[in-house]
């Protein structure tokens, strides 16, 4: 489901679906973790896909770097370093997991909002692809159909207390973009971000690339990939396809380097910097192995 999420919706929400169902399971505390560790990888792995799912694939999309057409092929990669890290979290588990069902009322309300957004999203795909319509076109005309359907479906039910839309915030999704502007500010004036992109000078493009995607776990990856863009680093479309799968998912090796690892140390007692750090072997073993089967990939189907 994680993976799924992220495919279709921004990696925050992914992550707070797939954490109010781990969150509501009745498991030991380590079992917890490694199912939280597991939807913090996967809804970042399956942003990379798609220009809605991740800022980073939407930024290399508009400098004309990838093509829809191209990013889709990170869903094998992406699913792979999913399914890896999947397996790996699951040794020494052998118990199942039951769930207290309970039937509730979906309002057609909600059913009518979520189809404008389900179509809003595929036909910004087809239509790209197929003839090359703008995708920010559509969304726009998708966003704007859903808010004026919306207003005049839940125009009795509007709520002009604005201290309780203040009160759903989530604060600490806040602070950690108000701590990455605060970061990307120091860096820039530092001049880090210009020296990891002379990497790409001392090795080839592709390990570069690799050890660049591992950087973003400390690094938040939206200035790293700014910065990259901006050195004009000659890469083809494989390469780029490649920054797109490393500098997505990298973060994900860190608690910290993600907002939905952010997210999710917020919401799950368990989860902590120390105690995703013990699940790093396993984490660096899915982001490699993903990351060079997106490499794979990419020079198979668009290498000339």
């Amino acid at each position: 489901m994680p993976k799924s999420a992220g495919l279709i919706a921004d990696n925050v929400t992914a992550t707070l679906v797939s954490l109010a169902v781990i969150t509501s399971l009745k498991v030991k505390a380590r079992k917890r973790l490694k199912y939280a560790t597991l939807v913090v990888f996967a809804v970042n792995s399956g942003g990379v896909s798609l220009i809605t799912g991740d800022v980073t694939t939407l930024m290399i999309f508009l400098a004309g770097k990838v093509s829809i057409g191209s990013l889709l092929l990170l869903i094998l990669p992406s699913a792979f370093g999913v399914l890896v890290l999947a397996i790996l979290l699951s040794l020494r588990m052998n118990r199942r997991v039951y769930f207290d069902t309970e039937i509730r009322h979906i309002d057609s309300k909600d059913k009518v909002i979520a189809l404008i957004f389900l179509v809003t999203i595929i036909s910004t795909l087809l239509l790209n692809v197929m003839f090359q319509v703008p995708p920010v076109l559509t969304f726009l005309f998708g966003l704007s159909t859903m808010f004026l359907i919306a207003h005049l479906m839940l125009r009795q039910e509007s709520n002009r207390n604005v201290l309780n839309y203040i009160r759903e915030i989530e604060f600490d999704t806040l602070l950690f973009f108000l701590g990455v502007l605060l970061i990307v500010g120091v860096l820039k004036e530092v001049g880090v971000l210009n020296k990891l992109t002379a990497l790409y000078q001392f090795m080839p493009a592709e390990l570069a690339n690799y050890v660049l995607g591992i950087s973003s776990a400390l690094i938040d990856n939206v200035p790293l990939t700014a910065a990259l863009l901006k050195a004009n680093i000659d890469m083809g479309p494989a390469g780029w396809l490649a920054v797109t799968y490393s500098t997505g998912v990298g973060g994900s090796l860190l608690v910290i380097g993600s907002a939905a690892g952010i997210i999710a140390m917020s919401k799950v007692k368990e989860l902590n910097f120390i105690s995703y750090g013990s699940m790093f072997a396993y984490l660096l073993l899915a982001y490699s192995i993903g990351y060079w089967l997106s490499v794979w990939v990419g020079g198979r189907l668009l290498t000339p």
